[in-house]
């Protein structure tokens, strides 16, 4: 049974970093993309950062561009998100997310089979 486990999340004011992890186990996913994603209530889930499988080729939303960065550790199966500049919109329920397959559009949420329980991060102004 495939399992994401966030950890990493919390409170932190408006200009501090935080780095996310996700933990993975079931299977390996060292050739396929996983991705971060956000969502705040009332809203849609928001993509936020994607890391592909193989070469390692990254993608940000431009609202995160140059402030955050997605990692990944193959041997230990998991991804990270380092997140520096925070701002109170950055504010969400932070989610990990693994694709059981190659998606040219690896921004969708809806091509990403496996999926986190999400860690909530608050940015204090």
């Amino acid at each position: 049974q495939v399992q994401l486990v966030e950890s990493g999340g919390g409170l932190v004011q408006a200009g501090g970093s935080r780095r996310l992890s996700c933990a993975i186990s079931g299977r390996s996913f060292s050739g396929y993309t996983l991705a971060w994603f956000r969502q705040t209530p009332g809203k849609e889930r928001e993509f936020v950062a994607f890391i592909r499988g193989s070469g390692g080729t990254t993608y940000y939303a431009d609202s995160v561009k140059g402030r955050f960065t997605i990692s990944r550790d193959n041997a230990k199966n998991a991804v990270f998100l380092q997140m520096n500049s925070l701002k109170p919109e950055d504010t969400a329920v932070y989610s990990c997310a693994a694709a059981n397959q190659y998606y040219r559009d690896a921004y969708s949420s809806s091509n990403y089979a496996y999926w986190g329980q999400g860690t909530q991060v608050t940015v204090s102004s």
